[in-house]
C-alpha cells in the first residue's frame, strides 16, 4: 500500500477530550457560577504542534521559529513555546518585556513593528535582540545608534511583495497598499533597497509577511519567493553574502469550520518547497514567526448562561462570553465566526434536538452576539457555552469595555491520565479594574479645578 505523504495526513483535534476537560474544569470550580468565564490551553496539544511545526521544516535547513507573542501574550504561554523549543516575535516594548519575562534569550528573540522609536530600537541593539526595520528611515535610525558596531543584533528590512491580498483585508499585509515594509513594486522602491543594502554592510536579512487568516498558501509562497528573488539580487550586486537569512514572518491560516488541522505545517513547507526549491538548500538560515495557528485550536473559552429569552420567534442567551473576549467575532462575524459548544452545569454535552438560537454576550450594546442564527440544543439558565479554537487572541487580548474582568485562563494537561489544571493568568479581581481605571488618581480634575478657572 502507498504511504501518504507527511503533508497530506490529516490531523484532528480530540473532541471526546476536549469535553472530559469541561468537564473537570467544572469539576474544579474553575468555571460556572462562581467564575463566569475561562480560558483553557491544552499543553500538550501545543507541544505536539510545535513538535509538527519543527518537523516540517526538518533537521538539515537551519531556522528559527519564532512565536508571535500578540497572539498568545502571556508569560507562561511564551515560556512553554520556548521550553519546546521556539524563539519568540515581539512586536512592542510590552511584548519584549514578556518575552524577557519568560526567559527566551535575546538571540532567540526578533523585534518587529512599524513605529519603533529611538529608545525601543537602542535598547533592542544594546540586548543583542534581531531587528527587522519597516522601513527605510528606521534605517538611518539603527545606523546612528552608537551600539551598532559592537552589537550581536542580525538587522533586516521587511519588504512588501504586494503579491495581493487574502480574503479578509484586514489581515493581508502585502496588498498594493499595506502599511507594512518596504513596497517592491512601486516605482524606484526597488532600487532603493538594492541601494539600502549597498550602505549599509550590517544589514544581512530580508524579511516579508504576507499576511495570516484569509490568505492562501500560494499567496504566501509566491510573497516568499518574491522576496528570495531580492535576496539573491542583492547579494549578486554586492559581490558576496551580505543577505544570509530569511524572515519569512507567520500568518498560517487556521481552519474554525471543524476540528481538522489545516492548512498543517507539513503542507505550509510543502508549498514553499515546490515554490522556492533553493529555499532549502541551506544557503539562508530561516526565521518563522508563527502564533494564531500554533495555539487557536489548542485552546478553547467556556462561558455560563446566565439567562435565556425570547425575542421576535427567537431564542436568545444571554451569557458572559462576548465582545470583551471575542472582540474581533463580534465586529466582523463573516470574518471570525466561532464554533459553539453547549454543555449542562456540571460539564457534560448537552444533546438533543437543535433549535435555532443566538449566544449573547454581556456588554451594554445590542451588536455584542458571538453566535446568530445557530443550530444548538436547546440552551437553559447555568450551562455553558463552549467557544471552540480560542486559543490563539481571545483569552489573552480583552477588551476593557463596561470594565468586564479579564477571564482567567487556565492550561490543562492530561498527559498520564486524570485532567490536570495549572493557572497561567488569575481572574482579574474589582481592586485592579478600579486600580487600571485611576483609582489612585481619583482626585486629580477636582484638585486641578479647585482654584477656580484656569487662564
Amino acid at each position: 500500500m502507498e504511504s501518504t505523504p507527511e503533508h497530506d495526513r490529516r490531523q484532528w483535534i480530540d473532541a471526546g477530550r476536549r469535553d472530559r476537560v469541561v468537564r473537570a474544569a467544572t469539576t474544579a470550580g474553575l468555571v460556572g457560577a462562581r467564575h463566569a468565564a475561562a480560558g483553557f490551553l491544552d499543553v500538550d496539544g501545543v507541544r505536539r504542534t510545535v513538535a509538527g511545526l519543527h518537523a516540517a521544516f526538518g533537521p538539515d535547513v537551519p531556522v528559527l521559529h519564532t512565536f508571535a507573542a500578540k497572539a498568545a501574550a502571556l508569560v507562561p504561554v511564551l515560556r512553554l513555546v520556548a521550553d519546546a523549543g521556539m524563539g519568540c516575535e515581539a512586536a512592542s516594548p510590552g511584548e519584549l518585556a514578556l518575552a524577557r519575562a519568560a526567559g527566551v534569550p535575546a538571540d532567540r528573540i526578533v523585534l518587529d513593528s512599524p513605529a519603533k522609536t529611538a529608545a525601543e530600537l537602542a535598547r533592542a541593539v544594546d540586548l543583542g535582540i534581531a531587528v527587522n526595520a519597516d522601513n527605510l528611515q528606521e534605517l538611518e535610525r539603527i545606523a546612528a545608534l552608537p551600539a551598532l558596531g559592537r552589537s550581536g543584533s542580525v538587522l533586516g528590512l521587511r519588504v512588501n511583495p504586494q503579491v495581493g491580498t487574502g480574503t479578509i483585508g484586514a489581515m493581508s499585509t502585502a496588498s498594493a497598499q499595506s502599511k507594512f515594509g518596504v513596497p517592491l513594486r512601486d516605482p524606484g522602491a526597488r532600487e532603493r533597497v538594492l541601494d539600502a543594502f549597498g550602505r549599509y554592510p550590517w544589514l544581512s536579512r530580508l524579511h516579508v509577511h504576507v499576511g495570516s487568516q484569509g490568505c492562501s498558501l500560494d499567496l504566501i509562497a509566491s510573497g516568499v519567493r518574491a522576496t528570495w528573488e531580492l535576496a539573491e539580487e542583492i547579494n549578486r550586486r554586492a559581490g558576496r553574502r551580505q543577505v544570509d537569512s530569511l524572515d519569512l514572518g507567520g500568518g498560517l491560516p487556521v481552519n474554525f469550520d471543524d476540528d481538522e488541522v489545516r492548512p498543517t505545517f507539513a503542507a505550509y513547507a510543502a508549498h514553499l518547497r515546490a515554490a522556492v526549491p533553493a529555499l532549502f538548500a541551506g544557503r539562508y538560515a530561516l526565521v518563522t514567526e508563527f502564533g494564531r495557528s500554533v495555539v487557536a485550536k489548542n485552546g478553547f473559552t467556556a462561558a455560563r448562561v446566565e439567562y435565556t429569552k425570547e425575542v421576535g420567534g427567537r431564542r436568545i442567551a444571554l451569557t458572559h462570553a462576548g465582545a470583551h473576549l471575542a472582540t474581533r467575532t463580534v465586529f466582523m462575524p463573516e470574518a471570525w465566526p466561532l464554533r459553539v459548544g453547549v454543555h449542562r452545569p456540571d460539564g457534560t454535552r448537552r444533546e438533543g434536538p437543535e433549535e435555532i438560537q443566538d449566544v449573547a454576550g454581556p456588554c451594554c450594546f445590542s451588536g455584542d452576539v458571538v453566535a446568530r442564527g445557530r443550530a444548538l440544543p436547546r440552551i437553559e439558565p447555568g450551562d455553558l457555552v463552549v467557544l471552540h479554537d480560542t486559543g490563539g487572541y481571545y483569552t489573552s487580548a480583552p477588551w476593557a469595555y463596561n470594565s468586564l474582568a479579564r477571564p482567567a485562563v487556565h492550561g490543562f494537561s492530561t498527559a498520564g491520565g486524570p485532567v490536570r489544571f495549572a493557572t497561567i493568568r488569575p481572574e482579574q479581581t474589582l481592586a485592579e479594574i478600579a486600580a487600571e481605571s485611576g483609582a489612585a488618581h481619583a482626585d486629580a480634575l477636582t484638585a486641578l479645578t479647585a482654584g477656580g478657572p484656569g487662564t
